[in-house]
């Protein structure tokens, strides 16, 4: 492999967006093919980019990266003879897989997974909106926004209610913030997006009478029940800033709830 730089093809990777793992050698014992500090991408189809050692090392590797991305965590994991396991578990606490190779020896690894932070998507050019996105990009999460909001940083930008290009899936977010300007259509290209959550800053009455109104122009009762209004937590918010806190936090907990289950979610609880 001429030429291979395994730092050069993480770069690569981290620029496609996909999500995958790094896989680093920390420590072996006995005869193995692994050396310490031999690093591999694992993505999230299981594709191998590197050298790691044996076929034993590589299926265990491939296995803990799915765990691990699922989790949103990093992991130790050892790699050790069969005839050597007594648990799953080492006492430690560090996962085990068992190792069929002939050479005898153990190795442990450090798995890290990495994915884009998830997006938030925010609807409108209000005050609340704009301060949404401002919160939102301090707490780690990419930013989309109509292309006429001003914001101070780096944002994806989507014209009118058009959200296609921005490849919403099931970690990112849409804030409907439009309060009155283009509500409707709003919601409605938020409700039809792929995004894990919709939520809106409005009241429950008036998001039950635009839910409504989708439902008699046909869309589902499924994709309409995804709507979370009003949005934000109740922390007695008043000004624009208080409000968009309160939608962070919101959308935090969630956050976290979604990378902690390892599993998709489709609303708070």
């Amino acid at each position: 492999m001429d030429g291979f730089d395994i730092f050069d093809r993480i770069a690569d990777l981290r620029a496609t967006g996909r999500p995958f793992c790094v896989a680093t050698v920390v420590r072996t014992a006995e005869v193995t093919s692994a050396r310490p500090g031999a690093k591999a991408a694992v993505t999230e189809t299981g594709e191998m980019i590197g050298h790691l050692g044996g076929a034993c090392v590589t299926r265990a590797v491939q296995k803990a990266a799915l765990v691990a991305l699922a989790e949103g965590d990093p992991q130790v994991i050892r790699v050790k003879p069969k005839d050597k396991v007594v648990a799953l578990r080492d006492a430690d606490g560090t996962q085990v897989y068992k190792s069929g190779c002939p050479s005898g020896g153990t190795v442990e690894l450090l798995i890290e997974p990495y994915s884009r932070a998830p997006m938030l998507c925010i609807l409108g050019d209000t005050p609340i909106a704009r301060a949404v996105a401002a919160h939102g990009a301090l707490a780690g999460f990419r930013i989309a926004l109509h292309e006429e909001v001003p914001f101070d940083g780096t944002c994806q930008r989507f014209e009118g209610a058009d959200l296609d290009a921005l490849d919403l899936g099931e970690r990112d977010v849409i804030v409907v913030a439009t309060q009155g300007q283009g509500d409707l259509t709003c919601l409605k290209a938020a409700l039809q997006s792929a995004a894990g959550i919709v939520t809106m800053v409005a009241s429950r009455r008036k998001a039950a009478v635009l839910c409504k109104r989708l439902l008699e122009e046909g869309m589902s009762g499924e994709r309409a029940g995804r709507l979370k209004a009003p949005a934000g937590l109740d922390i007695g918010a008043v000004e624009p800033g208080e409000i968009a806190l309160s939608i962070l936090a919101e959308v935090v907990m969630w956050r976290n709830r979604h990378r902690l289950a390892g599993s998709a979610q489709t609303g708070l609880a």
